[in-house]
């Protein structure tokens, strides 16, 4: 089971690598969007699974596991001929926004139909016929996005000829200290010599004052009387790859961030059943439900609004994860607390904070250090993830509720302490230790709600440290 489980979440591995990494190179200019999309499906590819599997269901369990072994398989080989990075466009073409704003659409309408069929199954027993129709419905959703490539295709031939040349031209500004910048031999002096009330000034006038920069130090290094600095490296902005990015600060406050952020939101997953037990609720496997929507709206919701922070302010994206952290830390303190109808907004805040970690951290990962290499960087910050569930979940969580367990146990009277200072049940050795009460948890989601405080203080800093950059990639949009 151990070597199945190694080679399956390996193989999750290429699918979400291979997607992401084509379609960030294919849409550099929408990357929030991108991101976010993407990353929601793939929260969501359970539930829609689920929902297939119900339609083809037999007595025989084994189904299942056959339908997720060969279903994928056979939709990764039709397609893997198509799935890779197509040069893109460099600059958002007229239609971007339009087509984007439908495919939300389409998964916000796709995330409440799933939720209410989910509870419609485990509240009635439906017939064949009626889940066949839910099913439809469903396959109906998932490729109405299909729609949106094959229009703008088909349509391209009415384009006014002068709106056709606007879109196929190349974008002419490329980002500082790229390959084509033509001053990118003294970026490095302009960023050095740059006046710190530069970056305060409106768009248009700072673009103005560092092109009068660059010109000065461009006619000063050919006159000899400044030296040009030898690059010791990329910087932020440019294409790095992972041993470059590791030395970089940048690089890991988006690591610790991920790893106290993810880490703490994956202790709520892991242990939602035991939580809502202790709290006393019953139909545990609606809040499993609850959660895993929430976070493909996070997921969604977090390219999208991270989107509007650096489109149209030109402002770090990692100022949108920061108030992710801090939701999620207003979450922990629901469930520490255990007061009446905690589990569901301690559910809607923690579903919506983990998600949206997993649509900013790669899109902003990708604008600092380049998307040449973005497929080493993006699994390497992926790595926090199982580290913070093996740490929060696997260690600080489970000693906690083992040791409340045992302290209830003792005053109710079903353990003693033998001379082997062994912990003996005295009634049903075969039944587990269960704690009951908001007790259970609470030291746990202090802690959390403590470490989702420190991740939106390193997201902080991280924003102070990129401001410039993110001036220098967006500003000029905006411009």
């Amino acid at each position: 089971m151990c070597l199945l489980i190694f080679i399956g979440t390996n193989g999750e591995t290429y699918f979400n690598t291979v997607a992401l990494v084509s379609c960030v190179q294919n849409f550099p200019k929408s990357r929030g969007p991108i991101v976010g999309i993407l990353k929601g499906f793939a929260g969501l590819s359970g539930a829609i699974l689920t929902q297939i599997y119900a339609l083809i269901k037999s007595p025989d369990q084994a189904s299942l596991i056959f339908m997720v072994a060969v279903g994928p398989t056979m939709v990764a080989i039709a397609l893997m001929f198509i799935v890779r990075p197509v040069g893109g466009h460099r600059q958002l073409r007229l239609s971007d926004q339009s087509s984007f704003s439908l495919i939300y659409c389409v998964c916000l309408v796709l995330a409440a139909y799933l939720m209410g069929v989910m509870l419609v199954e485990d509240l009635v027993d439906l017939n064949r016929t009626i889940v066949q129709i839910l099913t439809s419905i469903l396959f109906v959703l998932l490729v109405l996005p299909i729609g949106i490539p094959l229009y703008l295709t088909f349509s391209s031939d009415s384009r006014p000829p002068e709106q056709e040349a606007l879109l196929s031209k190349p974008q002419n500004k490329e980002q500082p200290g790229s390959s084509h910048d033509p001053n990118e031999i003294i970026f490095s002096e302009v960023e050095d010599e740059k006046p710190a009330d530069v970056d305060l000034l409106p768009a248009s006038e700072r673009q103005k004052r560092i092109l009068q920069l660059q010109s000065k130090l461009a006619q000063a290094a050919a006159e000899g009387a400044v030296r040009i600095k030898r690059r010791r490296g990329p910087h932020r902005g440019e294409d790095f790859d992972l041993t470059q990015a590791l030395i970089k600060a940048d690089f890991w406050l988006l690591f610790w961030t991920l790893l106290l952020g993810s880490g703490s939101g994956l202790t709520v997953i892991d242990n939602l059943g035991q939580m809502s037990e202790s709290l006393g609720y019953d139909n545990t496997h609606i809040f499993v439900s609850m959660i895993s929507i929430w976070n493909f709206l996070g997921r969604v919701g977090g390219g999208y609004v991270s989107e509007i922070v650096v489109r149209d302010h030109a402002y770090p994206r990692p100022v949108a994860l920061a108030v992710a952290q801090g939701l999620m830390s207003i979450g922990h303190l629901f469930f520490a607390m255990g007061w009446p109808g905690a589990m569901y907004i301690g559910t809607l805040l923690i579903g919506l904070g983990y998600g949206a970690h997993w649509a900013i951290i790669p899109a902003a990962a990708s604008e600092l250090f380049g998307v040449k290499k973005f497929g080493a960087l993006y699994n390497f910050l992926t790595l926090a993830n199982p580290a913070g569930s093996l740490v929060f979940s696997g260690l600080i969580a489970s000693y906690i509720y083992d040791s409340e367990a045992e302290k209830q146990a003792k005053e109710r009277g079903e353990l003693i302490v033998n001379s082997a200072s062994l912990l003996t049940k005295l009634f049903d050795t075969d039944d587990a230790l269960k704690c009951t009460g908001s007790i259970c948890f609470f030291l746990t989601f202090m802690i959390m709600s403590g470490l989702c405080i420190i991740a939106l203080i390193l997201s902080l800093i991280l924003v102070r440290r990129t401001k410039t950059v993110y001036q220098n990639l967006y500003g000029k949009t905006r411009a």
